[in-house]
């Protein structure tokens, strides 16, 4: 099945009804926390979705495709885009949310946590990003939107692996999108702060009090939150956003 593209007369006459046409959206890491939320928000609004999944699909996303995906493999980022396009058609919206941690004080981190750490939250989402990039100049439309981390600007005491890859996003994010902007493609990065997933409740509990009493607004955003920037910057109201890092942090980096 194709994806239509919106500037067809089918879709200016739905747009004058007050809608749009579904567009066809791919979540990477979609199985859960960030990615599960993002899913479900471009669901609720009517869009095809595809989450991809490492080792275990989500349970409770109806609705959705979910394809298996190791970010870190380049053939399986193929195999995934493939099935992608041939269920639901050409990926218009990309989320790039797939990710790991591996925390450990710089002089305990060893090779294999660093490489892994960049291998995932880095140059995943440059095989990512790629694969979906050529598809979305030719048809001269695009929406990525990068998941990044307020520890990309804050910092955070053991995870010089994490942040530095999550710095490498805003690097990323804003050279490809002066590379593409002609085509109509936006490139953005969302940063979340303290969110309440499994990556954070791992922490334990007086880390994350500890974590919460730094945040402006004395609480934790949820996935859901997160989703409705990433969800702006994949609207229409955000064609004239590109290259932009969106905190979700409740004021915690504020000023990075």
């Amino acid at each position: 099945m194709t994806a239509r593209m919106p500037d067809s007369p089918d879709d200016s006459t739905t747009a004058a009804a007050g809608t749009r046409a579904p567009r066809v959206v791919l979540v990477t890491g979609g199985s859960r926390g960030i990615g599960l939320g993002c899913a479900r928000r471009f669901l609720d609004l009517g869009d095809k979705v595809a989450v991809t999944y490492r080792t275990k699909p989500p349970d409770d996303l109806a609705g959705a495709l979910a394809v298996p995906c190791d970010v870190t493999d380049p053939a399986t980022v193929e195999s995934a885009f493939a099935e992608v396009e041939k269920e639901l058609g050409t990926v218009e919206v990309l989320v790039a949310n797939a990710g790991v941690t591996k925390d450990t004080l710089l002089l305990r981190m060893n090779e294999q946590a660093w490489h892994e750490v960049l291998d995932t939250d880095l140059t995943g989402v440059y095989r990512t990003v790629r694969r979906a990039v050529g598809p979305m100049v030719r048809a001269h439309r695009g929406r990525i939107v990068l998941v990044s981390s307020v520890v990309a600007f804050l910092g955070s005491p053991g995870q010089v692996n994490y942040g530095a890859a999550k710095a490498g996003l805003v690097g990323l994010a804003r050279s490809l999108a002066r590379e593409v902007g002609s085509r109509g493609i936006t490139v953005n990065v969302v940063a979340p702060g303290i969110v309440d997933t499994d990556m954070i409740t791992a922490l334990g509990e007086q880390r994350v009090e500890q974590l919460r009493s730094m945040v402006p607004l004395g609480r934790m955003s949820t996935p859901d939150e997160v989703a409705g920037a990433v969800a702006f910057l994949a609207s229409d109201d955000a064609a004239y956003v590109t290259g932009a890092v969106l905190p979700v942090d409740g004021g915690l980096a504020m000023g990075m």
